[in-house]
């Protein structure tokens, strides 16, 4: 009986966790089939090569932080800025997406065909932010303005390591999304009385 062959997602998803950890030359066939517990020789039953893993690793990222993130936040429905925080949550705050997209962004830095996906990633959630900020926002300068802050809020927040005067990084993240979102922290709370309480 032959012996059983590593599947490709296996490599490509013990990839993505190299590539968080430490970036794309920490993504070496012998270390990820160390990890896997097979031989290195396995590896090119799956991948002509280390640079078709580092591209199905990429279409693997670019499938999971677009397409299945959207389709999350359609499924779920709700008010446009409801499905913009989720897709932000869903993003951004994710323990497993987050370290991987911060990875490609650096990656992007000294990489043109990196630089050219994480470009079509990111105009894709612009596209999002645009379409459900402009369904309460009809100035298409603003719209812009905002989704651009709402954008660099989302990755900004994960580099920067200033105070905020006795708030935590949370309460200030959640109130620049308010402002973003044009809403009142007890919208966001849920704390507005509803229209059965008002009765």
């Amino acid at each position: 009986m032959p012996a059983m062959r590593t599947p490709r997602d296996k490599w490509v998803e013990e990839g993505l966790r190299a590539l968080a950890a430490g970036g794309p030359d920490a993504v070496r066939v012998e270390a990820l089939a160390k990890r896997l517990g097979v031989t290195k020789g396995g590896f090119y039953g799956a991948f002509a090569d280390r640079d078709a893993l580092l591209d199905a690793m990429l279409d693997a990222w670019e499938r999971e932080s677009t397409d299945e993130v959207l389709e999350l936040v359609e499924a779920e429905g709700g008010d446009p800025k409801t499905r913009i925080q989720r897709a932000g949550v869903l993003t951004f705050s994710d323990d497993r997406l987050l370290p991987i997209d911060l990875a490609v962004r650096d990656w992007a830095r000294r990489d043109e065909a990196v630089a050219a996906r994480l470009r079509r990633v990111d105009n894709r959630r612009m596209a999002l932010l645009r379409e459900m900020i402009g369904s309460f926002c009809t100035d298409p300068d603003e719209v812009e303005a905002r989704s651009l802050l709402a954008f660099c809020v989302a990755i900004g927040e994960h580099f920067l390591v200033a105070d905020h005067d006795g708030r935590t990084r949370a309460q200030v993240v959640a109130r620049a999304a308010d402002l973003l979102l044009d809403r009142s922290p007890a919208d966001a709370r849920g704390g507005g009385r509803s229209a059965a309480d008002q009765g």
